[in-house]
């Protein structure tokens, strides 16, 4: 439990960097390119042991790290495409949401229990989610096609970490799998700089940098902690990424409040009172299976 919590606290920490990139003038494409970088050295740091490349592609996880990885990248593209053309409502709807995917994964391919009280903490939870984070004045009308992949690929994400876990990823190995992932995607980013630069389309500041350096640690531990939860026996997967998802949207919410005045509807109020709710029944769920 401390591993989710913890991971819960460095993706919401998330939020708060994004903001400040605002603030900041920062450019975003830029600091998640160099983001990726310095997560993959945190990775490496934190290997407990010196390991070389060749070393690393023996790891039967691999092959599967380097697809995630470019999965990791397109997913943050088509969430800034998302942004621009349907706005930030519908970007956390279609991430959030596509907690039943990881959920399903979990019921169908491991067996994991599903009884009254943790179906109806998760439909609370994902109802939440859509009162917290939706303003029906703010939606705007535009085309489908890329919340939808945000959708598939943010639950692709969260299910093929619980696989990898389950059946390749051993213990002590998490901090180099995290590495791996993140090295794929901040060369696939490397190559878009290139791209750009060779349509002079490139601009660099400093700051995109430190923004990045700041952004990557805490990008590393959120998903290294989140790695770490999912190996823990004692909590299902159905559990663990529900309660992940809505209590992220929980903390970025308050943090939202208290740190940049964001004004809350009556609406996102009662979300947040549900998704409160939807946490408490799902985690207390296997008490009454």
């Amino acid at each position: 439990m401390s591993y989710l919590l913890l991971s819960i606290c460095a993706s919401s920490v998330l939020f708060v960097v994004f903001k400040l990139f605002a603030k900041f003038k920062i450019n975003t494409i830029q600091a998640i390119i160099f983001n990726y970088l310095v997560a993959a050295v945190c990775g490496y740091i934190a290997h407990n042991k010196p390991i070389t490349i060749p070393q690393i592609t023996q790891f039967s996880w691999f092959y599967y790290s380097l697809g995630l990885g470019l999965i990791f990248i397109a997913v943050f593209y088509a969430m800034a495409i998302t942004t621009q053309r349907n706005g930030m409502s519908v970007v956390a709807v279609a991430s959030k949401m596509s907690v039943v995917i990881p959920i399903l994964f979990g019921v169908f391919v491991y067996n994991e229990t599903i009884g009254r009280i943790k179906v109806l903490g998760i439909l609370i939870a994902l109802f939440s989610i859509y009162l917290v984070t939706v303003n029906p004045n703010k939606i705007k009308s535009s085309s489908l096609l890329f919340p939808i992949l945000v959708f598939i690929g943010s639950g692709l994400i969260d299910t093929s970490l619980k696989f990898l876990q389950t059946n390749f990823v051993k213990p002590q190995d998490v901090s180099i799998f995290s590495a791996t992932l993140f090295v794929t995607a901040g060369f696939t980013g490397i190559l878009i700089i290139i791209f750009q630069a060779l349509q002079k389309k490139f601009t660099f500041e400093f700051k995109n940098l430190i923004g990045g350096i700041v952004l990557g640690v805490c990008n590393y531990f959120s998903i290294y902690f989140l790695v770490q939860a999912i190996s823990y026996k004692g909590m299902e997967s159905s559990t663990l990424f529900t309660v992940n998802n809505v209590g992220v949207l929980l903390v970025t919410t308050i943090l939202g409040v208290l740190l940049f005045k964001e004004k809350l509807t009556q609406q996102n109020k009662l979300g947040i009172l549900l998704a409160a709710v939807g946490i408490v029944l799902v985690s207390v769920s296997g008490n009454f299976n």
